[in-house]
């Protein structure tokens, strides 16, 4: 599956176009039956060292980000948007359909710049699709940041939130969406939202996630 074509292919192929539980305005390509799509795209990629299917599926954190965005469209309009570590692309387009000027959504998987792509095009918006390592620029071109479920794994956790509180601290907006991830770092955060969102018991440890929009600063909610 050299070829973005191909990569085109395997998604119509192996997902479905669903509408978000939480955010059923959009519809994204994802996968009906996780445990399947998982293990075949492991299987068929894992000797070419490619990620497995994040992109397959509406997680927590990008779920809140969206309902958050399209219930106060006011937070995006008119803005330039960074959907970072993007995978579906579901918030990125939920600031897109809220009136966003320009939507970049980056990630590092091929698989989910073709994903991103064709969701976009599902629900009739503009999202820009690019594999930039955002990390690297200390002064991103853009007025909002999101970040979805990037709090799993310690290394990236700890990254990413330096970076996204060093663009908070030179006047960046940063959204960070997230049930409440091992790594999430409270103690620097602001909840600004919450919402119970539906997930899968194949991707998470309940049907129902507690999940939050942050920020960060000081005062956290409880």
């Amino acid at each position: 599956m050299d070829s973005h074509e191909d990569r085109i292919a395997f998604i119509r192929a192996n997902t479905e176009l669903l509408a978000v539980p939480h955010a059923p305005e959009i519809r994204l390509y994802l996968a009906s039956e996780a445990t399947e799509l998982w293990e075949r795209t492991e299987e068929e990629l894992g000797q070419l060292g490619l990620p497995p299917p994040y992109w397959a599926f509406a997680w927590a954190g990008g779920q809140a980000l969206a309902r958050h965005l399209l219930d106060l469209p006011v937070l995006v309009r008119g803005k330039r948007v960074l959907d970072f570590a993007a995978g579906s692309g579901l918030a990125g387009i939920a600031a897109a359909k809220s009136g966003a000027a320009l939507v970049v959504a980056s990630e590092i998987d091929a698989f989910a710049l073709a994903a991103i792509e064709l969701n976009a095009e599902a629900n009739d918006c503009r999202v820009s699709a690019t594999s930039q390592d955002y990390l690297e620029e200390q002064d991103p071109p853009f007025d909002l940041i999101l970040a979805g479920d990037v709090c799993y794994e310690r290394p990236m956790a700890e990254r990413v939130a330096a970076w996204l509180e060093a663009c908070a601290r030179a006047g960046r907006e940063v959204l960070l969406g997230d049930p409440g991830r091992h790594y999430l770092p409270r103690n620097r955060l602001r909840k600004v939202t919450e919402y119970s969102v539906p997930t899968s018991r194949a991707l998470e440890d309940a049907t129902i996630k507690r999940t939050a929009v942050w920020t960060f600063g000081a005062g956290a909610l409880p």
